[in-house]
């Protein structure tokens, strides 16, 4: 599949997580996107270093055609082409790669490239990214997010790492555009007991925490 149907931002702004899928099946990763679609999330992110990710992302982008499915843990130009050869939507990136970045620019892909100091961020920004992942945030918390915009705020800021239910809302008053959520959304319990329904009620219940900041 090698189509790139538009990335839906209203979607995005509707609903601003990115869920991390790593490391699973695509016949638990089924379930798990549809408990993500019910519960009115919109965005799915696929590492490149899960076994059979070209796969998966093309097996969603067909089941789930209303939903932004992409492709993250980006390093190199060979895995951009495996990426948008899938129909990944969107593309993440852990570090920055230049041209990785500027490819998809060129293509009109959204790109979230990583980026840790005020520097990485402004050269992210300045090459064209939609938005500049933050990471990993754990250490770094919401006040960084706001120290950040205080000079550079027209930059859109994704912190990714270590954002949980308890913190999400004060990443998202400090100015955050959206998060990525990797274990903390994916809740290793419920998914290992195959409990998809409480998976769908833990996904609403964070989508609640950012309602003061969302169109729905």
């Amino acid at each position: 599949m090698a189509t790139n149907a538009s990335f839906s931002w209203e979607h995005f702004h509707n609903a601003p997580i990115v869920g991390i899928i790593r490391g699973l099946p695509l016949t638990v990763v089924q379930p798990i996107a549809q408990a993500y679609q019910e519960a009115g999330l919109t965005t799915l992110e696929i590492t490149m270093n899960t076994l059979d990710a070209p796969e998966t992302i093309s097996a969603l982008r067909k089941e789930f055609p209303n939903m932004n499915i992409g492709a993250g843990t980006i390093c190199t130009m060979g895995d951009l082409t495996s990426a948008l050869d899938s129909g990944a939507q969107f593309i993440v990136t852990p570090v920055l790669v230049e041209e990785v970045v500027k490819r998809a620019v060129a293509q009109q892909i959204p790109v979230f490239p990583g980026a840790y100091s005020p520097t990485e961020i402004y050269q992210a920004w300045t090459w064209g990214a939609s938005a500049v992942k933050i990471f990993p945030a754990t250490q770094l918390g919401a006040h960084f997010i706001k120290d950040i915009l205080a000079p550079l705020n027209e930059i859109k800021l994704l912190p990714t790492g270590g954002v949980s239910r308890e913190n999400i809302h004060a990443f998202f008053a400090a100015g955050a555009v959206g998060v990525g959520m990797g274990s903390s959304l994916l809740d290793k319990q419920l998914i290992s007991e195959n409990n998809f329904d409480g998976l769908k009620e833990h996904f609403i219940k964070i989508k609640k925490e950012i309602r003061d900041f969302t169109a729905t």
